[in-house]
């Protein structure tokens, strides 16, 4: 065990913040669930208690009657919520809510995310041209539509390892070409890996020569077809 520690130490304070940057990633999604379980139990733990309170019932004395009516008093407010959010009341107070300076620009992101996941609005990973004809720089374009400059796209080359920000891009159709079998998520591992993985090793692939990738004007033909 203590070989093993020793080891893992051995590779030094860059390893060590790879790995600490990978723990943070995976458990950000799970926290932030449970945090907001746990709260929803709670408001409904209330409220079932309070009606039980009502009809006068000790909640306590009826553990498993009070957990089916807490799971189902939630199951109905996440199916009154889901009603409301498809009617035109939902889309009025998101017009509201859209008058709050940033809000507009939060919703955007998580859109971003969530579609990404989706597949209704992929995130493209793709490579551009770097310091030199031979070199090459990996990253994301957000969306498909032209840039204010004609035939041009942008593309978003993050930091790493943490990708809180980076760098845009208006590139020529020509110099764009996509990276069809990886996905947002497949990018985010390239960046915390700093270099240690390759792309090529994290989409489990064969490197292949520059011609077997679409530019983003073929791509884009072949997903109109």
């Amino acid at each position: 065990m203590l070989n093993r520690i020793k080891k893992f130490l051995s590779h030094g304070k860059s390893h060590i913040l790879e790995i600490i940057l990978k723990g943070l990633f995976w458990l950000a999604p799970i926290v932030a669930i449970t945090a907001i379980i746990l709260w929803l139990y709670g408001k409904v733990n209330a409220v079932t208690g309070y009606l039980f309170e009502i009809i006068g019932l000790n909640p306590e004395k009826f553990p498993f009657l009070w957990t089916i009516v807490g799971v189902c008093l939630l199951i109905f407010i996440a199916y009154v919520v889901g009603i409301f959010v498809e009617t035109s009341l939902g889309s009025f107070v998101q017009k509201l809510y859209s008058k709050i300076p940033g809000y507009g620009t939060i919703k955007e992101l998580i859109n971003i995310f969530n579609t990404s996941k989706s597949g209704e609005k992929k995130v493209l990973v793709v490579f551009i041209h770097g310091f030199s004809k031979e070199d090459y720089n990996i990253g994301l374009m957000y969306s498909t539509k032209q840039s204010v400059i004609k035939d041009h796209y942008t593309v978003t080359l993050s930091m790493t390892p943490i990708p809180n920000g980076g760098f845009m891009f208006e590139v020529h159709k020509s110099k764009i070409f996509v990276i069809e079998e990886a996905t947002f998520d497949s990018n985010l591992q390239y960046l915390l890996s700093m270099g240690v993985k390759s792309m090529a090793d994290i989409l489990k692939t064969e490197p292949k020569s520059i011609d077997k990738y679409k530019t983003i004007e073929e791509y884009l033909k072949t997903q109109e077809s």
